[in-house]
């Protein structure tokens, strides 16, 4: 379906798109004929409920407002919010409170991720919503690797950073490794990722492997991409986010609505998912905005996501801010609120990366 856009629009049909807008984000309930004729009574806007009737049945057909089947009265559609947003918010900065709210609350002594953890909990506190904050992975300069073996089939890898840092995971090793194979494969690993970060390091391993020139035998090179699909594997499965407030989804409101409320909750345990939806927000200059879906894992929960990246004393992107909630989210005193929020992390520098 075309959408037109809001330049097309009548004066009174805008109007009262406006009002419906609104009165749904206020309310959470459909806006009926006879609430739009006092409102826009007030607004200068004198038309009768069958006049105002008449522009809901045309904006209905152009997408913009949707009837459900229990109530006379229209609420807008995700496309109807998307233009709402795109043309006619007029955005609320954060108040004084807010702003010095969120600058104290990030601004507490200890460690850079307790700054995080109170980013994506203040943004809760004042939102209602879910606060998100992807929080920028470390990537430290790598030391050694050393594979010391547990059993039969089994050896433990432990990655030493250049910080003294020190991670460990089990290795499974194929049949009739020796001892010997496990100290070369350490000593090539070792020699390759030494003052690399292990991006660095996994991508000149395999091309050293491929192209032949890494003088191992095939014992040893099966053992060494064994263990870098160990570390590559576990770092896509660990996204580092924190998420607070997901009990603010269940409002009265919700309750009248428990499967989409489940879906969402459900949504928000799939931090991987999330993690990727907020990583689209990396690239953007501004504050970005999803609305239901417009992106496929807010699909069947009908949510939203307004997300601002931030920055490092480099002006790097190194993660990214916001909140999760409901379609009907106060989207005008919302924006302004995660994008404030975002540059206060970005003038701390946005934090050292952490892992």
């Amino acid at each position: 379906m075309h959408t037109p856009p809001i330049t097309e629009l009548t004066t009174r049909a805008r109007e009262i798109f406006r009002l419906v807008v609104e009165g749904y984000i206020a309310s959470g309930q459909p806006v009926g004929s006879k609430t739009l004729a006092s409102a826009g009574a007030g607004a200068g806007l004198n038309l009768s409920p069958a006049s105002i009737r008449s522009v809901l049945h045309d904006l209905e057909s152009l997408g913009l407002l949707a009837a459900p089947h229990t109530s006379a009265g229209r609420l807008p559609t995700e496309i109807g919010l998307r233009l709402f947003v795109d043309g006619m918010m007029q955005v609320a900065e954060p108040t004084a409170v807010e702003r010095a709210t969120i600058e104290r609350q990030l601004a507490a002594p200890g460690p850079i991720e307790a700054a995080l953890a109170a980013a994506s909990s203040v943004l809760s506190d004042l939102s209602a919503c879910a606060g998100v904050v992807m929080v920028p992975r470390r990537e430290p300069r790598l030391q050694h690797l050393q594979l010391v073996p547990l059993s039969p089939g089994k050896a433990l890898a432990v990655l030493v950073g250049e910080d003294g840092a020190i991670e460990n995971r089990v290795v499974d090793l194929p049949a009739g490794v020796t001892a010997s194979v496990l100290e070369q494969a350490s000593n090539y690993l070792t020699a390759q990722l030494q003052g690399r970060t292990l991006a660095q390091a996994i991508a000149a391993i395999r091309a050293d492997i491929a192209s032949g020139k890494s003088a191992l035998d095939a014992a040893s090179a099966d053992l060494v991409e064994r263990g870098l699909a160990v570390w590559s594997e576990d770092a896509a499965k660990r996204p580092v986010l924190i998420v607070r407030g997901q009990a603010n989804l269940i409002d009265d409101q919700a309750l009248l609505d428990l499967e989409r409320v489940r879906l969402l909750l459900d949504d928000l345990e799939n931090k991987q998912s999330i993690a990727e939806l907020l990583d689209a927000a990396r690239e953007a200059e501004a504050t970005r905005i999803f609305i239901g879906a417009e992106n496929r894992l807010f699909a069947l929960s009908g949510s939203s996501v307004i997300a601002s990246p931030y920055r490092d004393r480099d002006g790097r992107v190194v993660g990214v801010v916001g909140v999760i909630g409901p379609t009907r989210l106060n989207y005008a005193r919302l924006v302004p609120m995660v994008d404030f929020t975002a540059h206060t992390l970005t003038k701390m520098g946005g934090g050292k990366l952490i892992g």
